[in-house]
This record gives C-alpha cells, structure tokens and sequence, in this order.
C-alpha cells in the first residue's frame, strides 16, 4: 500500500541531500512504495518472507545463503504483499519479539548482515531508523560503530503494539525499553507523542526531540483549486479504508445530514488504499449507502497517484478523516490544506496541536457523532470561515511544516 511513513521518510531523505548530506535511505522488510520518486536504495534487509520464515521454520538457517537470498529478491516480496490480508496476531506477536532481541532473535544472521554493511560500507555519522520496532540491531550497532549516531523516529510504534496480544505486547515493550539506552535522539512530530512514547518506553525526556511533520510542498502549487461558483458541497475523506481510520462514522454524519433539505447538495468523495482484508468493510458502508438511497452522492476513487491526488483534493470543500484511534501525525491533512482545503478531524493524539500550528481547519470531540455531523454542517454552511482557513493554512505550511524546514532542522541536530 501507499504508507504514509514511507513516503514522509523519502521526503526526509530528498530534503537532506539537498541540503547537503549524503543521506542513503534503506528499506527494511518490503520495498518502499510511494507517489512520489522513491529515493531508497533497491537492496532489503531482513526481507518480509526471509524473516517470517526464519521465525515460523527455525531450520532454514541451515539453507545456503545464496538460496535464502533469492527470497529478498525485491519483485518477489511485491509479488508475495500485494494481495496481503492480516497476518495472526499471535504469530506477528513471536516475531516482533523475536527481531527485537537482534541477535539472540532467530534473525539474528540478518543482523550480522545489516551491521557488517553499515560497518563495513556505510560508515555513517549518523543512523536514522523510521521506528524503533526494527531496532534490535541497535546494541550490536552501537558497539562496532561507537562513534555513530543514532536517532530514532517515533511515528505509531504504539499503534503496532496495541494489535499483540497481550503477553507479547508487555514483553515486546519492555524489550523496547532496553533499547533506549543505545539511541542518542528520538525524534516526534507532537508533543502529545513525545509525552505518551516517554512514559511508555521511560525515554529521559534530554533524549527527545519535536521535529513538526511536514510534506513536500511543491507538487501541490501546480493546480490552484478552481474558483467559483460550485453546485455541490463536496465532503471527503482521504486515508486507508479501514475502521480504526474512521470512514464508518464520517458515514454516519453524512447519512444523518444528506437527508435534510438544506443538505440536498452534499457528496461524499473517499479515496484511500483498499487492502483485501477490508474489503467487506466498504462493501457494507457502500450497502448502508444504497439503503438511504443516496448511492448517487457517495464515490470511492479508489487509491490515487499523487497528481490524481491532487486533483482530488482540489476537487474537495472539506475533508474529515475521523480517526478511532489517537493518530500521532495526519499527514493527509496537510495535503488537503496544501491545496486550499480546510480539514475536520477529532480531538485527540497529534491533531489539536496541528490545528493550532497550521489554523487550518477544526476540531471536535472524538467519537461523537452529533459532534462531527455539527461541525460539517457549520463548515458547510460558512464558507468564508473555510476561505479564512484556507487562507491560514497556506503561510503557516510554508512557515512551520515544509519539508526543506525539517530538512533544515535535521541537518542542525546531526553532528
């Protein structure tokens, strides 16, 4: 799929070259997929099939190397995910613990491999991981490479966490725990973040650092939104089509003021990727649709390329994504406001702090729905307030949440 992670961290990587640093980004497990030109490197470690099966048939580590090689083939591992449903959480569970015990994980031959390339080849001043959930390398690391940095991004590792089952989650957190000790930086996108992976993880708070999230901006200023006169209010939406992400109850506010008269010009837009274990999810949203007889004003785009993105949310008057659990970024919601789109969003994890970065939307309580069909109804029915936000949101991106500003900032933090 499209991982929001993912195609920040590319951003990341195109700022800091060009800002000067001669930074190499390494995919780890799958190969990256952006909408964006990928700048990572077309090797992986710790290949997905490579460690699943490791840690489901211990005695493969007696297979030659040159055969087991061939499964971190990168076209394969595409092949292998791209119909990819849920995996048991029981067996996801023995392997996350298993990879953060690095080398006394049953992986703990591709740690050796990891750490001899960055011994061996790489030589970096710095070492940025994208999570910590990949860094049972990292007390190996920290002893061949003593003089390497390393600095760690925090960015849902929680979320990940909260899916084991619960013996696995308390020992993979305390696993976690050791580990803070071999990291120099941890680096967060808000302060609610920082605060809860502190007190999770009991990270000495000299050790973390905010660093605002942030989006390449360029690609958004091609296509002004159009003006004018329009015949719909058109709502979106714009995120993984999955329950934890919210669609479900943006329906329910929708269902509840489609119906009214004053409302007869709303639509709801979705796009989003659209995994195969989630399919029945939208199919029975898409049912509840055709039962209210509004089939008619509800479209799924399917997953766009950026500049079909783009279009998209130009296309839009407001966009909501309602999230169940506590996000601790929204990228999406600083591409709607990239293309002049105020955004609703619930009050909890990172998007009051980026509302009140960015002014460019609102937000209400979370999980309520009379609250969120409120809140769409007085956007709606205020269209200068949406222009006022639009309008706040334009200087403050640029000020406070471009990607050249958070390449900046790195390459001051870095030694």
């Amino acid at each position: 799929m499209y991982c929001g992670s993912c195609m920040h961290d590319n951003a990341i990587a195109r700022s800091l070259r060009a800002n000067g640093v001669d930074c190499v980004l390494q995919p780890i497990y799958t190969p990256i997929r952006t909408d964006s030109t990928s700048v990572a490197r077309h090797q992986i470690f710790f290949g997905g099939i490579h460690v699943y099966l490791l840690q489901q048939w211990p005695w493969m580590r007696w297979v030659p190397k040159s055969a087991r090689r061939l499964l971190d083939w990168p076209p394969l591992i595409r092949l292998a995910t791209r119909r990819a449903a849920s995996t048991d959480p029981a067996k996801l569970g023995e392997l996350a613990i298993s990879m953060l015990q690095g080398v006394d994980g049953r992986q703990a031959e591709e740690v050796l491999r990891l750490t001899a390339w960055l011994q061996q080849e790489m030589q970096p001043d710095v070492l940025v991981l994208s999570n910590l959930l990949i860094g049972g390398s990292l007390p190996l690391i920290h002893q061949r490479l003593p003089k390497t940095k390393v600095f760690v991004m925090l960015q849902g590792d929680d979320i990940f966490l909260d899916h084991l089952p619960e013996s696995a989650r308390a020992q993979a957190i305390a696993l976690l725990s050791g580990l803070v000790q071999s990291v120099d930086r941890f680096l967060v996108n808000s302060r609610f973040y920082a605060d809860k992976m502190g007190l999770l993880l009991n990270i000495p708070d000299e050790k973390i650092c905010r660093v605002p999230l942030s989006i390449d901006l360029a690609p958004y200023q091609s296509k002004p939104k159009a003006k004018g006169a329009t015949t719909s209010f058109r709502l979106g939406y714009l995120a993984r089509i999955s329950p934890e992400k919210g669609l479900h109850r943006l329906v329910d506010a929708f269902l509840h003021l489609a119906v009214k008269a004053e409302h007869q010009d709303m639509t709801l837009e979705v796009a989003g990727w659209l995994g195969e274990a989630n399919r029945p999810y939208l199919e029975a949203i898409q049912s509840r649709i055709r039962e209210a007889g509004l089939q008619d004003r509800f479209t799924y785009h399917g997953s766009p390329l950026l500049p079909e993105k783009i279009v998209f949310l130009q296309s839009l008057d407001l966009l909501c994504v309602p999230t169940e659990y506590e996000d601790p970024k929204g990228l999406f919601a600083l591409e709607a406001m990239a293309c002049g789109v105020p955004v609703l969003l619930p009050d909890h994890g990172a998007f009051g702090e980026l509302i009140e970065s960015t002014g460019g939307g609102i937000v209400v309580p979370p999980n309520d729905h009379q609250a969120l069909a409120d809140g769409i109804e007085r956007l709606k029915r205020d269209p200068l307030l949406r222009e006022s936000l639009a309008t706040q949101a334009t200087v403050n991106l640029r000020e406070k949440h471009s990607i050249e500003s958070t390449g900046r900032l790195l390459r001051n933090l870095f030694p």
